[in-house]
């Protein structure tokens, strides 16, 4: 049998920049005005992927977080192999209708109309520790919805962990009682 083994060098990786390299820019989507930072180019560079996920769990360490929670759909990628290095499970918060069982649900407003998000009445348990994953922090809606559907299911917000936040849009000022974690600023 081949080894599969890779001869690398260990570098020092600037990880911001790394970022910076692999997120695209879409104007003008999903509607006029608006600037997607599309992070597909990221997520397909195992480098990139793989230091972003160490950064978030190195920034709340190991053996910390009993649940993470990822906000459909670009914080579901973050967010599941977050809660595996942890040791800790995965909640997804979908959008309204998508979960099968007896939900909580929180409505909010974003940057480009209104949405509710819903997750299960059984994902967390009283007490829990739980981390918040997304990919974008903007104007904080979505991110203090979520905390209200974990904080409603008894459990605690660790902090809320982003791959990139669009300050210009001042959401962390919506999310003053959360330790807000942003790898980027964008």
């Amino acid at each position: 049998m081949a080894s599969l083994r890779r001869n690398v060098t260990s570098r020092p990786v600037d990880l911001t920049k790394l970022i910076n390299e692999r997120i695209r820019e879409v104007p003008d989507y999903p509607k006029p005005g608006v600037v997607f930072k599309d992070i597909s180019p990221l997520l397909a560079d195992h480098t990139a992927f793989a230091a972003v996920v160490d950064a978030i769990v190195a920034y709340y360490g190991r053996g910390t977080i009993d649940k993470v929670v990822g906000i459909e759909a670009r914080g579901f990628i973050l967010a599941a192999p977050v809660a595996y290095h942890f040791g800790a499970g995965f909640v997804p918060v979908r959008k309204k209708g998508k979960l099968p069982a007896a939900t909580y649900s929180e409505s909010y407003d974003l940057e480009y109309g209104s949405e509710t998000i819903e997750v299960h009445q059984d994902a967390l348990a009283p007490g829990e520790q739980v981390l918040i994953v997304d990919d974008v922090l903007a104007t904080g809606g979505t991110a203090a919805a979520a905390a209200e559907l974990v904080r409603r299911s008894g459990a605690e917000v660790a902090g809320l962990s982003v791959l990139i936040e669009l300050g210009f849009l001042k959401g962390r000022d919506r999310l003053p009682e959360l330790d807000v974690h942003a790898l980027i600023q964008g």
